[in-house]
């Protein structure tokens, strides 16, 4: 495996390995405003892997990034709420496909190196190898139920970052990225991807002005997410409770027995609150909530940012409804809705 010193050299890539990237480019997928669709990349891939692979070496060798790879589409795609509030949509950047198969070489170079340095906390479950949604929920309620049979109670804090991939501050995710020791010219080049970045809104195929962008990771972007882990990566270091986070979704989980096992975990949600504060990010207080599990709970309040954490008795965790009985039958519910749905659309359709 690579080592800090040799990773970018390792990062050249083949002309092989670039056609291969070009077969498996998903045709069905959206062009950036470059124009270029994915289909002629993936047609062509014979023909084009050679001059691509060259420009491909010079960017990598350079730290500069095409300013085409630097712009963006950006769909607001609604989540829930009112869809008049634009909080309640989550922007995808539509970017250049040419430049996402580069971001994809980045992507899985720095990944090969994180894993053989361990880099990556075990709480993070998100857009990581042999990680899941699915091991995030199972570590989950492992830790819960075991705690319910042993007649314990249980608080679990569901924290919302405002605006998360949005908000992280360029300067410091780079000192991150250099202190876990990632080879210049890799830090030159997401540096220098990140910099002078401009996108515009598209909506009904109405497009808004060019806008700069000067902070975030770009969603809908290859390097986006894997950036955002390891900006966030040492968010649990000093906290004594147990962290889940998946991507941005964070939770906080400790056993609760007495006022004082409440103020260790109001400790540590302090902790959080100040490590935001620190690297210029901050948590929605109106969508953290705080859940208590157990019948002999002593329903604790937690303050974060001065104000009062709301209670909830159901939450939906990564798709999954969660209940403060850890009771399946809300989730069994919407899924048998779900399936009855599909299967009268299916007969509809016949």
């Amino acid at each position: 495996m690579p080592s800090s010193s040799n990773l970018a050299t390792d990062a050249w890539v083949t002309r092989e390995e670039i056609q291969k990237r070009l077969e498996h480019v998903k045709v069905n997928k959206g062009p950036g405003p470059d124009g270029i669709h994915p289909r002629v990349l993936n047609e062509l891939s014979a023909v084009i892997a050679k001059p691509l692979h060259l420009i491909f070496q010079d960017s990598l060798r350079s730290g500069m990034v095409p300013r085409d790879w630097r712009i963006a589409n950006v769909v607001p795609l609604f989540k829930k709420g009112s869809r008049s509030q634009p909080e309640n949509y989550r922007p995808v950047s539509l970017t250049s496909v040419v430049g996402k198969l580069l971001e994809g070489v980045i992507r899985d170079r720095v990944l090969e190196y994180i894993a053989v340095h361990n880099t990556i906390s075990l709480c993070q479950h998100g857009f990581m190898r042999n990680r899941s949604c699915q091991t995030n929920l199972v570590a989950f309620y492992e830790e819960v139920s075991r705690n319910l049979d042993a007649g314990m109670a249980v608080d679990v804090i569901y924290l919302d970052f405002a605006k998360a991939f949005d908000t992280v501050p360029h300067r410091r995710l780079m000192i991150k990225l250099r202190n876990i020791g990632l080879e210049h010219n890799i830090c030159n080049w997401i540096e220098n991807w990140l910099k002078d970045r401009v996108q515009r809104v598209v909506v009904n195929g109405t497009f808004s002005n060019w806008t700069s962008v000067v902070s975030g990771v770009p969603q809908g972007s290859v390097l986006g997410p894997l950036l955002f882990n390891l900006f966030i990566n040492d968010l649990e270091v000093g906290i004594d409770s147990t962290v889940y986070i998946f991507a941005d979704d964070t939770k906080l989980c400790k056993t609760i027995s007495s006022m004082q096992d409440a103020a260790a975990l109001q400790s540590d949600l302090t902790k959080l609150d100040n490590w935001a504060a620190n690297w210029k990010m901050r948590f929605n207080v109106d969508k953290c909530k705080v859940m208590h599990f157990g019948r002999n709970n002593i329903n604790a309040n937690y303050l974060l940012n001065g104000s009062v954490l709301g209670g909830s008795l159901m939450e939906k965790d990564l798709g999954v409804f969660v209940d403060n009985k850890l009771s399946n039958s809300r989730q069994c519910h919407s899924v048998a809705t779900k399936a009855n749905k599909k299967g009268i659309d299916s007969r509809d359709e016949t």
